[in-house]
């Protein structure tokens, strides 16, 4: 897919990190504020870039799933999306890798995967990761 270039901005916002896995982050409208931690420590357990990247996507795509079904004229006020991100060694290194899984009450388990499918093509997170990681996309009736 060719890339693609905004031609009208909608919305920006910063952040700054420091410290890397175990420092700290903020948005430049203070809304996140929050100390970071690695991946898998259960003693003290913090955000991490992988837990930031989840709830981002998955609110991204559950907006896009929402927009496609509203298209199809299917209320998807009840829909519900996951996204697992998983860290894993790649052949050059570290990567990443997300399933989402969104389910939705109403529809049958056809529509279910219609929709996500719709939906992880206008997804503005699934744009920038397709080609570059391993994204799966699941649709079910709730």
């Amino acid at each position: 897919m060719p890339h693609e270039s905004l031609t009208k901005p909608l919305y920006s916002i910063a952040a700054t990190a420091t410290g890397g896995r175990t420092g700290h982050t903020r948005s430049e409208d203070g809304v996140v504020d929050l100390p970071l931690g690695k991946p898998g420590s259960t003693a003290n357990p913090v955000a991490n870039p992988e837990t930031l990247f989840a709830a981002g996507y998955a609110a991204c795509y559950n907006g896009a799933f929402a927009l496609m079904a509203q298209r199809e004229g299917i209320d998807a006020s009840g829909a519900e999306t996951t996204a697992n991100v998983t860290l894993g060694e790649t052949g050059t290194g570290v990567g990443l890798a997300v399933e989402l899984t969104t389910t939705i009450p109403g529809v049958d388990a056809e529509t279910a995967q219609a929709l996500a499918d719709k939906a992880h093509e206008f997804c503005p997170y699934s744009k920038a990761t397709r080609g570059n990681i391993d994204v799966t996309v699941v649709g079910r009736p709730a």
